[in-house]
């Protein structure tokens, strides 16, 4: 079976289609159950997300603050496994027919095998991978198998990147290219910044692929400063955070759909 690149390609021409950016969501499977974490996806697309990455939990996740990390450790004191992963992206996708990939860190990936993981998240329906931490140098193999299987790479740019490097990046990349909008980990901020959008300009200047924008959106004028200038805003740590406040999980899944609902109206504010 032939993973869902097509259908993330088409969102996002949708999306600019439309002249706004695409809402992309970030939320761990296994949070705060796998049941749980699968009707949080459901919930945020239900909002208006038009993409959603689900994290593969780790133990040690570097790119991530500590809203994510204390959502990961939840996920793996509750014995989250890839096979939950797998299982949250065919029932996310089965049930909303949406995008939906896996972030996650290259170690679990290699020690699962990658023609295994990526069969079985095309399998599953799934979009692709963000990787954050593979090297693109490195990632000749995952490249052969995700094209195999019809499934998106998408690799993280960084302010610190320079031009000749974003290139080197964005030829390898598919699907989108993400753009962190400034050094440090993931996390809600008071202010995206400048920094971000010169990214997307010299990110812009070196590929066709739409250029998302992560890392510190919080809320709906955030999310419509950022979608002024990215083809797409994603939103990670304030989704999870509404679930971590949300006194049980009812309200934790009304609390992230509103919490989508707001920003989806904020990426058509441009």
């Amino acid at each position: 079976m032939s993973g869902n690149i097509e259908l993330l390609n088409t969102t996002l021409a949708a999306a600019k289609a439309e002249d706004r950016a695409a809402l992309i969501a970030y939320l761990p499977a296994g949070f705060p159950t796998v049941d749980g974490g699968i009707e949080a996806v459901k919930a945020v697309i239900a909002g208006g997300a038009d993409v959603v990455e689900v994290g593969l939990p780790h133990s040690d996740p570097v790119l991530d603050g500590p809203v994510i990390q204390t959502a990961d450790d939840i996920a793996l004191r509750g014995g989250v496994r890839i096979a939950d992963v797998m299982r949250t992206v065919r029932e996310a996708y089965e049930a909303t027919r949406v995008p939906i990939l896996v972030m996650t860190y290259w170690n679990p990936i290699d020690r699962y095998g990658v023609e295994r993981f990526t069969a079985e998240l095309a399998e599953a329906g799934g979009a692709g991978c963000i990787l954050p931490d593979l090297p693109v140098q490195e990632s000749a193999l995952w490249r052969e198998h995700a094209d195999k299987h019809g499934l998106a790479t998408v690799f993280v740019v960084a302010p610190s990147s320079q031009d000749a490097r974003l290139a080197t990046i964005t030829a390898a990349g598919s699907g989108f290219v993400y753009a962190a909008s400034l050094m440090g980990v993931t996390g809600t901020r008071a202010s995206v910044g400048a920094q971000a959008q010169e990214l997307v300009g010299r990110t812009r200047a070196t590929t066709d692929l739409p250029v998302c924008v992560g890392l510190g959106v919080s809320n709906a004028g955030q999310a419509a400063e950022v979608a002024g200038f990215a083809d797409g805003v994603i939103v990670g740590s304030a989704f999870v955070k509404a679930m971590l406040d949300a006194p049980d999980e009812a309200a934790g899944l009304d609390a992230v759909r509103s919490l989508a609902g707001e920003l989806a109206q904020g990426v058509r504010k441009r």
